[in-house]
C-alpha cells in the first residue's frame, strides 16, 4: 500500500483526496494545510509521498520544509519546474492534466497523469500511485510539462472566458446561454475526427469582411472587441487569407 500525505487545502488537493479514497492500494494518512506544516513533528514519517497541492508561488517557501525528508516530495504543478523543490530533497512531479472546481466531480480514470522524478525507483513509485487512479500515465520533463500548460492555458482557460464573453452578450441581448449549448459540444466533439485546423469555421477563415464589420459595430466592451479583432487576425493568418 502506497502512503500518502497531502499538503494543501484546495481545490487540487480535495479531488485527489477523493480519488485515492475509493482505492485499497492508496491510503491518505494526513491532510495537512500548508500554514501548518512548519512543525516538523506535524509530518507523518510514515507516509511513502509527500504531494505539495499549493499554488505555484507558494511550491518553493513551502517545500523547503522537506529538506530534511527521506520521503519522496512532489508538486502537482502544470508550469513549475522540477527544480521548485528543494536539491536535497527526493523530488519529482505527480500532474493530472485536468481543470478542477469544487463541487464538481470528475472522472480521474481518463485524466492523463504527468510525472517526473530523478531516481528510477521514485518514478516507479509515481507510476503505481498514478496508476491506481487513472489508466493515463505519461512521463514527461520539467521543458514538456510547461509546454502542456501552455497549450492547456489555451483549450481551457482561455476558452472558458470566450464563452463568459459570449454568456455576457447573450444576457445583455435577452438570449439565453444555453442556446449555444450544442454548439459548444459540436466544437470539442469534432476534434475527435479533425484536426483544429480543418475544424476551423467562420467569418475570419472564410475572409467575410462585412459580417467582421458588423460584429465589430455590435461590440462595446473595448476589450472584447480588441480579442476579437486579435483572434480574427491570428485566424486569418493562420488560413493563409489577406488581411
Amino acid at each position: 500500500m502506497i502512503k500518502v500525505t497531502l499538503v494543501g487545502t484546495g481545490t487540487v488537493s480535495d479531488h485527489l483526496s477523493q480519488a485515492f479514497s475509493n482505492i485499497n492500494s492508496v491510503r491518505v494518512i494526513q491532510i495537512l494545510s500548508s500554514r501548518n506544516i512548519v512543525l516538523t513533528a506535524s509530518l507523518d514519517q510514515e507516509t511513502d509521498v509527500y504531494i505539495i497541492a499549493v499554488s505555484d508561488d507558494a511550491i518553493s517557501s513551502v517545500s523547503q520544509e522537506f529538506i530534511k525528508s527521506q520521503k519522496l516530495v512532489v508538486h502537482t504543478s502544470g508550469s513549475m519546474s522540477i527544480s521548485a523543490l528543494p536539491a536535497r530533497a527526493r523530488r519529482g512531479i505527480f500532474y493530472p492534466l485536468q481543470t478542477f472546481s469544487k463541487g464538481r466531480k470528475v472522472d480521474f480514470s481518463t485524466i492523463p497523469i504527468c510525472i517526473e522524478a530523478e531516481k528510477l525507483e521514485d518514478l516507479e513509485l509515481l507510476k503505481e500511485l498514478a496508476k491506481a487512479i487513472s489508466n493515463n500515465i505519461h512521463s514527461i520533463s520539467s521543458k514538456q510539462r510547461a509546454s502542456i500548460h501552455l497549450s492547456a492555458v489555451f483549450v481551457n482557460n482561455f476558452t472558458n472566458h470566450m464563452f463568459q464573453i459570449a454568456n455576457r452578450i447573450c444576457n445583455k441581448n435577452d438570449v439565453p446561454f444555453e442556446i449555444l449549448r450544442p454548439l459548444i459540444t459540436e466544437t470539442a466533439a469534432k476534434l475527435e475526427e479533425l484536426t483544429p485546423f480543418e475544424a476551423q469555421t467562420g467569418p475570419a477563415k472564410r475572409n467575410d469582411h462585412k459580417t467582421i464589420e458588423k460584429h465589430l459595430s455590435r461590440l462595446q466592451n473595448t476589450t472584447s472587441k480588441e480579442v476579437y479583432q486579435t483572434l480574427t487576425k491570428s485566424i486569418q493568418e493562420t488560413h493563409g487569407k489577406e488581411l
